[in-house]
Order: structure tokens, then C-alpha cells, then sequence
């Protein structure tokens, strides 16, 4: 972005667009480029009495200074001193006072005694005693990324970035409409999701979200503008800018009166090839946390971030994450509900009522005072303050499961016969789609249920043969082995032993007492 006092826009017929440099600007762009360059080792100062002639040539002064910002970024600017500044000025300043300076041949005894206390000359000590003002900074370096060309485009999305600053709403289609959701809520902007008149089928893969309008609320509506949020505003564009084809309409709040700012990818904003949105991974770092301590939990559940949008009536919603159940295709929705204005909250809840046949849960900061609200809306609430408690959340995916394994658990036969001589129950739950909880309750009419494996009675009277008292533990986990049994510590108990280890050496196996 650029800084607002550098915003270049036409506001002709009550419109409100940015002025783009175009093609007749290269030349332009050449010589800010070649400005820097050529005042490599010189002073600030002199750097900036010759941008400013350049403005005399260009058709606004804006234009040459907003180049010059860009390239700003590119230049090192350090301070030329042979002693550092404030070393120099206090050494001044108290060779001053022995002094005890009024007149110049007094001021010069005083520079030559600080100078000698430094250990400098006189010349150097006062060359070095405001080296450090911006102004008399030197250019050490300037190494551009860009050649004139790449300097328009760089210098229209920035410009395009400013005039979105104090957008209060902004209206988007885009080809690419994963990646537009997912940096609206990286990035932590309000949003919804509209469909469209002409968008009454939803044939598209992701339920017709390419032919919707998302509609983001701007910084002057939370409850004061604030700078970090409208920053993170204008850099929407980036991610805009980057599809095939897209289209913009943003409401302008410009200082009290309403324009229209409209554009399409046939306006020269340009992306260059950075990645738009690097450093935020997750909406708030309430979400993050959560995904971060849910993920670390070994549960029957996978946390999917950001799953497929849910139609609400005529608009669409974007759950923040779901939970996928591993042993049925069922799927429950999870929204976390934070820092959100009233009448955002409003259109929350609004969306939910409009909600079919959806499992939801929903993460409500108490501060909101909306959690009877959510519940009668057919959403599970769970209230939180500060982080969302992961304990909590399980609860409820507690009882899910206990419904599912449950309905899986009646939909199995009374008996099952496995065809192997040893299966484990998680191969056989695999095997039939459900939980292992859901095998609670089967028969095993051919096979003992040791531990959580499934055994032939043969091939347990074959293994009892093949050991005995006094052998070694790694010799009986080869005969277990040899038979396909893994679960060596329940079937060993099962024959009546235990292990008895002798320190590092390793153990034998000794037979069970009564009562063990």
C-alpha cells in the first residue's frame, strides 16, 4: 500500500477510481528508477531536490513520489560518521561548557577539544554531530525488484490497495473462489456469501460458490476503524487480483460521502508471483490453538479445516472447521463465534435458522450473550472465554459417537465367523465399516476374545505347546509371532504366564500364581 496522502483517484461524475499509470508512464517510472541509482553514496537531501525536479515534469507530484515510495522499500539508507553521533554531540557539549562558548573562535576551541577526546579531527567531530537526521542519512545501496514496467503494475495495485483502505463493504465474484474464502478468513475479515439471481442451480463443483457474491464488511463497521484491520482489507486484493477472472464493487466511506469504487480483471492490477497471504494461517489464534490441541488427541475423529460451503437460504456459509467420524461417512460442523459485531452476529444466527439437515456446533465467546440463541436454532453451544475448551468439544463428539456406534452395533449380525485363525477386532472393525466399540456386544462362535484379538482355540492350544516355564521371552514372541499373534502380553496371561525380567538381559517366562 501507499500512504493515503499519496492517493491518486478520479472522482468525476460522483465515481470513485483510482488513476492507474499506464504505458505513457514507463518513461516516467525509468527515470525515478535511475534516480536512485545515480545517488548511490549521497545524502538524503540531495536525493529528494532531485525527485522533486522530476515533479516538475510529471502531470501530478503524486505520481513521481508514489514510485519513489516503492522503491523506498529496495533503498539502504545509513549514516555517514566517523564517530557516532551521540557520542559526538555530548563530547560537544561538554567541551562547550569547560569552554564556555559565545563567540566562534570559542565554538571552534570546543570542537577541537571534544575531536582530540574522541580522538578525531575537528572537520570530522562536526560533520559527525548530525549525521544521523534523516535528511543527511546517505543511499548505501539500491538494488530494485522491478524494471519500469513491473514499477506500474507494482505501483496500481498499491494505488488500488489505498483506495480500498476506507472501503465499508465490498462485493467480489471470482473464479477462484476457495482461495478468496480462505483469505477472507485467514485474514479475519467478516464476511457472507450471496447467491446471485442468475444462480438458482448451483452447478458448479462446490455447490455454485463460484457463481456467488461474497460480500465483506469493512473497518468502519466494527465498532471503531482501526488501521491493522483496514490493512488487512486492502491486502484482499492480492488474493482478488491472482484469479483468472474476478470482478469488485466496494462502498467508499470518502470523508462522509458514499462512492462506488467498481473493477474487473481487465484493469491493470497485478499480482506479482508472492504467494498473497503467507503469514496468517488461521482465522485467530483462538482458532489455531484449538486446531493445534484437538489434532494432538488420538480420537476417532479427523479435523478438516475450512470444509465445503453450506447452502442457508439464498446465502452460503463456511463452517470454520468440521469433524469427520472414521468409521461412518458422517460429518459434524464446527463455527467458532468470537470478536463479531451485533449485526454480524445477527446474520450468524440468521444463517443457522436457515440450516438443514447439518449437524453443528457452535464455540460462542460468553461475552456474545447469544448462547440460548444458537441452541434454539437446533446448534449445539458451547461457551467459551479466552480458548475454546477441547474438553468441551469432545463431549459433544462423545455423544455422536455413542449414537453411531450404536446404530452401527444394531446393524451387525448377532454372530460374525471370521475366516482368519487370528484377525484383531480394529482389522475386523475395518473390515465392517464401524467402531471396535460397535463389536462389544457380537459373538464369536469360533474364536476366543483375548485381549483385543480373535483366536482359533487350535491355534491357542498349538502355541500352549510350544511353550513352557523357564523360556525366553524373545523365543516365545517368535512363536506368538509365527501363529500371527501381536497382542503377545494378553495371550501370554491368557496361558497362564507372566514375565519375569532379570534387569537389561530381557525375561522368561514363569507360570502365574493364583490370584495374578
Amino acid at each position: 500500500m501507499l500512504t493515503k496522502d499519496l492517493l491518486r483517484v478520479s472522482r468525476a461524475g460522483g465515481g470513485y477510481r483510482p488513476r492507474f499509470a499506464g504505458r505513457e508512464h514507463r518513461p516516467l517510472a525509468a527515470r525515478v528508477i535511475g534516480t536512485y541509482q545515480g545517488h548511490v553514496g549521497e545524502s538524503r537531501s540531495t536525493l529528494e531536490d532531485s525527485l522533486t525536479e522530476l515533479e516538475a515534469d510529471a502531470e501530478d507530484f503524486k505520481l513521481v513520489r508514489g514510485f519513489a515510495a516503492l522503491l523506498e522499500r529496495d533503498a539502504t539508507f545509513e549514516t555517514d560518521a566517523t564517530v557516532d553521533p551521540e557520542r559526538a554531540r555530548r563530547a560537544a557539549f561538554e567541551a562547550a561548557e569547560a569552554v564556555g562558548v559565545v563567540t566562534d573562535d570559542e565554538r571552534t576551541m570546543a570542537l577541537v577539544r571534544a575531536g582530540e577526546s574522541l580522538g578525531v579531527s575537528a572537520d570530522d567531530l562536526e560533520s559527525a554531530l548530525y549525521a544521523d537526521l534523516e535528511e543527511r542519512e546517505v543511499l548505501a545501496a539500491v538494488e530494485p525488484r522491478w524494471d519500469p514496467e513491473e514499477l506500474l503494475g507494482r505501483y496500481n495495485l498499491s494505488l488500488t490497495q489505498t483506495a480500498l483502505f476506507d472501503a465499508t463493504e465490498l462485493r467480489i465474484r471470482s473464479s477462484d473462489p476457495k482461495a478468496l474464502i480462505s483469505a477472507i478468513k485467514r485474514l479475519r475479515l467478516m464476511y457472507e456469501i450471496r447467491r446471485l439471481d442468475d444462480d438458482s442451480t448451483g452447478s458448479d463443483g462446490d455447490g455454485g460458490i463460484a457463481e456467488r457474491e461474497v460480500v465483506v464488511t469493512g473497518p468502519t463497521h466494527l465498532f471503531r476503524a482501526t488501521r491493522r484491520y483496514g490493512t488487512r482489507f486492502a491486502r484482499l486484493l492480492r488474493t482478488v487480483a491472482k484469479s483468472e477472472t474476478w470482478s469488485l464493487e466496494a462502498t467508499i466511506d470518502d470523508r462522509g460521502t458514499e462512492h462506488t469504487l467498481a473493477l474487473t480483471h481487465e484493469d491493470p492490477v497485478r499480482v506479482p508471483d508472492a504467494e498473497p497471504i503467507a503469514d496468517v494461517s488461521f482465522d485467530s489464534t483462538v482458532e489455531a490453538d484449538f486446531a493445534a490441541r484437538f489434532s494432538a488427541l488420538n480420537l476417532e475423529w479427523d479435523l478438516v479445516r475450512e470444509p465445503e460451503p453450506l447452502a442457508t437460504g439464498t446465502r452460503v456459509m463456511i463452517p470454520d472447521f468440521a469433524f469427520d467420524y472414521h468409521h461412518a461417512d458422517f460429518r459434524v460442523y464446527f463455527e467458532i463465534m468470537g470478536f463479531w459485531t451485533p449485526e454480524y452476529v445477527e446474520k450468524k444466527l440468521a444463517q443457522l435458522e436457515a440450516l438443514e439437515d447439518v449437524e453443528l456446533v457452535v464455540a460462542v465467546d460468553e461475552s456474545l450473550g447469544v448462547g440460548k440463541e444458537i441452541a434454539a436454532r437446533d446448534a449445539r453451544a458451547v461457551p467459551y472465554t479466552g480458548s475454546v475448551r477441547v474438553k468441551a468439544v469432545v463431549d459433544v463428539l462423545r455423544e455422536y459417537e455413542r449414537q453411531l456406534v450404536a446404530d452401527s452395533a444394531a446393524a451387525l449380525p448377532d454372530e460374525l465367523r471370521p475366516d482368519d485363525d487370528v484377525v484383531s477386532l480394529e482389522t475386523l472393525a475395518d473390515r465392517r465399516g464401524v467402531s471396535e466399540d460397535a463389536l462389544a456386544d457380537v459373538v464369536f462362535p469360533e474364536h476366543e476374545r483375548v485381549g483385543r484379538t480373535l483366536v482359533r482355540p487350535a491355534v491357542l492350544e498349538s502355541v500352549a505347546d510350544d511353550l513352557e516355564p523357564g523360556t525366553d521371552l524373545e523365543a516365545a514372541e517368535a512363536v506368538l509371532e509365527a501363529s500371527s499373534i501381536t497382542d503377545s502380553s494378553a495371550i501370554l496371561s491368557e496361558l497362564g504366564y507372566r514375565v519375569e525380567w532379570e534387569g537389561l538381559a530381557g525375561g522368561t517366562l514363569v507360570e502365574r500364581e493364583c490370584g495374578e
